[in-house]
C-alpha cells in the first residue's frame, strides 16, 4: 500500500465512531474535522453519516496522503481537504454544525491548542458541537500508567508537546464560546471531550 498508515486510526476508529453516532443526529449537516493526518478517519467516518458534509483539513503537506485514502475510498459527502494550520489564522468563512479532532492537542504546542479552540469557536453554529479525542488529564493527574509514560515519551521528542489538562481545555473553551457537555472513558486510556457552542 502507498498511502500512508496510522495504526492508531485502525485500532480506534469503531470507539470513536460509537462516539459520533450518538452525537451527529440529523440536525448535523456539516463537520470540519482538524488535523486529518493521513485521511483514514475521514474517508472511515464520512460514509457512516451520509446526511452530513465531511470537510476534511490539514497543513499542506500532508494533503496528498488524504487525497490518496479519498481516491481509494471514494464517498460523496467528503470535500477535498482545506489548507489549514491553526495558528495562520486563516480559517474558514464556512459556519459548521460539528467540529472533529483526533490524537492532536498533545502534539501541538499550547500556542496552537489556544489556537485551534479559538478558531472552531469563531466557526462553529450556536449549538455545534466539537469533539476533541485523544489521552488527556484530569486534576492535573494522569489517567493511566500509561498516559505518564506517554507524556514523558512526547516530551523527549519535543518539549512543547504534551498530554493536556481538561480544565485548561475547558478554560480555553468557554473562552471561545462553548460548554463543556461530556466526557466520555475510551479504551486504550483515552477519551473523547465534547464541547457544545452555548
Amino acid at each position: 500500500m502507498n498511502r500512508p498508515f496510522a495504526e492508531s486510526c485502525e485500532q480506534n476508529r469503531e470507539p470513536i465512531l460509537a462516539v459520533l453516532r450518538e452525537v451527529l443526529d440529523e440536525s448535523t449537516r456539516s463537520l470540519l474535522e482538524i488535523g486529518s493526518g493521513t485521511g483514514q478517519h475521514a474517508v472511515y467516518f464520512a460514509p457512516e453519516f451520509p446526511h452530513l458534509t465531511w470537510q476534511p483539513s490539514d497543513r499542506l503537506e500532508n494533503h496528498a496522503a488524504i487525497e490518496a485514502w479519498m481516491a481509494a475510498h471514494t464517498s460523496p459527502n467528503i470535500l477535498p481537504p482545506l489548507a489549514l494550520d491553526v495558528l495562520d489564522g486563516a480559517w474558514p468563512d464556512e459556519a459548521y454544525d460539528a467540529a472533529f479532532s483526533a490524537n492532536t492537542a498533545h502534539i501541538m504546542g499550547e500556542p496552537a491548542v489556544e489556537a485551534m479552540f479559538a478558531g472552531v469557536g469563531r466557526v462553529l453554529r450556536p449549538g455545534g458541537r466539537f469533539l476533541l479525542y485523544g489521552p488527556f488529564n484530569i486534576g492535573g493527574r494522569y489517567t493511566a500508567p500509561s498516559n505518564a509514560r506517554f507524556d514523558q515519551w512526547l516530551r523527549v521528542q519535543d518539549p512543547a508537546m504534551g498530554v493536556r489538562d481538561v480544565e485548561w481545555l475547558t478554560e480555553l473553551a468557554e473562552s471561545a464560546g462553548m460548554s463543556l457537555q461530556s466526557i466520555r472513558d475510551m479504551p486504550a486510556d483515552n477519551k473523547t471531550l465534547c464541547w457544545i457552542k452555548v
